[in-house]
């Protein structure tokens, strides 16, 4: 079957694109210019996009600059953008045109042409709407794809990467509670260390957890300042003196989020760099999330060989060659995620350090390494929580025989006893393969010293009280 097609025109002369199309020509020109990846910006992004031009003509209606049927239907048309409706017709590769302006085209030819239809128009006929003089009023790509950018990153922080982040707080909270009463071994520099209880090493993840939700909350407040009307270079240049703030105050109203001006839309212009801010207090909490992952499958290790403290829930048969084996597969995910949030955040900095003058035009690559990280590690944070954490059991008696034959119990015979004779404890332990209290009856060293200096449940309690 062969497709239907019609001719439009640009400033460069007619191009022909599917008679059902609602984008116009720039977006095939983008199309035809940049078949790279296959990769487009996420549905987040042009959620955002539909926000940014609705706010627009909103202001533009409220300043008499567009007449009341046409702000209408552009805003209605920018509605179905920031839906979802018309997400097939965003056609644009990621690796694009320098700062967005084949993406912001293509929401603007979008949107005209579907409020071409609204106000009676049809498609491929006569537009009643005009991409640039209707739909981008008092704007630029300079502005909007930054705009964009920052609502997305916040929208998906605020209701993707957050809540999953409570989720997994509130599981490692709940597993330290159950495993409280468990005596372990510490263990640093992956060595014996003094006894510890279980409960108090998944409290600390759940507390890393909360002060790096903490963090990037802090980093993504600076998000909310989004530069409406600085247009090419932060002058304001074609824009009424009041659009700026009545387009911010559409956003907050229709997003609940405490949008505001920036500070100088000069540097807004010239710096994206709250975006670079933000990824980088991802990195920190990907790396913190990794660090959690490996604990766990260190402590899961075995079953016969390993630490095999942990018992990590079962959710697939590990091996195509070794029946009955089973891998911590979700720990294993997460890693993986961890590695790629690195990768994003690299191109994220490295792009955000890009700009030249008064722009930076590597915007595109930085919207999309910064909003798939986000939604990745929401993701993976999710399921990590659901179908590892939540599920774990612990080896009671294993932990426990580790830590009454853990050499560095001796630390608590320094005060019975002194460094120099305890240190003798430990190497007659340790040449003879026997425990600390077996050695100390070895050597003679009353049994009230080393009973009370070597009592596990005791020395596994914090000294002070731990906060909740």
């Amino acid at each position: 079957m062969v497709n239907r097609m019609r001719t439009v025109r640009d400033t460069l002369g007619e191009i022909e694109i599917p008679m059902d199309a609602y984008y116009g020509a720039q977006t095939a020109r983008a199309m035809a210019n940049f078949p790279i990846s296959g990769l487009r910006l996420p549905p987040a992004f042009i959620r955002a996009q539909g926000i940014v031009k609705w706010a627009a003509a909103r202001a533009h209606a409220n300043l008499g600059m567009l007449d009341a049927a046409k702000a209408d239907a552009i805003c209605q048309a920018s509605d179905e953008v920031a839906k979802g409706t018309l997400d097939e017709w965003f056609r644009v590769d990621v690796y694009q045109a320098g700062a967005g302006t084949s993406q912001n085209m293509n929401a603007n030819e979008v949107i005209a042409a579907r409020a071409t239809e609204i106000l009676g128009g049809t498609r491929g006929g006569t537009l009643l709407v005009h991409p640039n003089d209707d739909v981008n009023r008092s704007q630029s790509t300079n502005d909007t794809i930054h705009i964009a950018m920052n609502m997305a990153g916040l929208d998906l922080l605020t209701h993707e990467l957050d809540p999953a982040l409570d989720s997994l707080e509130q599981a490692l909270e709940e597993r330290a509670r159950a495993f409280a009463h468990i005596v372990k071994s510490g263990r640093t520099h992956l060595q014996d260390a003094v006894p510890m209880r279980l409960g108090d090493e998944f409290r600390a993840y759940a507390h890393n957890i909360r002060r790096h939700r903490r963090w990037v909350k802090q980093a993504a407040d600076e998000l909310l300042a989004i530069g409406f009307g600085g247009n090419a270079v932060g002058t304001g240049i074609n824009t009424e003196p009041a659009f700026a703030n009545l387009a911010v105050r559409h956003v907050a109203e229709k997003t609940g989020l405490a949008y505001r001006l920036p500070d100088n839309p000069f540097m807004f212009n010239q710096n994206p760099d709250e975006v670079v801010l933000v990824s980088g207090a991802l990195r920190s909490l990907a790396q913190a999330l990794g660090r959690i992952a490996n604990d766990l499958r260190l402590l899961a290790s075995g079953p016969r060989t390993g630490l095999a403290e942990l018992i990590l829930p079962v959710v697939q048969p590990g091996s195509s060659i070794m029946p009955g084996k089973v891998n911590p597969v979700i720990a294993e995910m997460l890693n993986m995620v961890v590695y790629q949030v690195l990768g994003c955040d690299t191109t994220v900095a490295q792009a955000g350090a890009a700009g030249q003058l008064e722009l930076n035009v590597m915007m595109p690559v930085m919207a999309a390494n910064f909003l798939h990280e986000i939604h990745i590690l929401a993701h993976a944070v999710q399921v990590f929580a659901d179908a590892c954490v939540r599920g774990i059991t612990a080896d009671e008696s294993r932990c426990r025989q580790y830590a009454e034959n853990s050499l560095s119990l001796a630390t608590a015979l320094n005060l019975e006893l002194g460094y120099e004779q305890a240190a003798k404890v430990v190497k007659h332990a340790l040449a003879n393969d026997m425990s600390l209290r077996s050695a100390c009856q070895t050597l003679g060293i009353p049994e009230k010293i080393y009973a009370r200096a070597l009592d596990v449940d005791a020395l596994s309690l914090p000294v002070r009280e731990m906060p909740e």
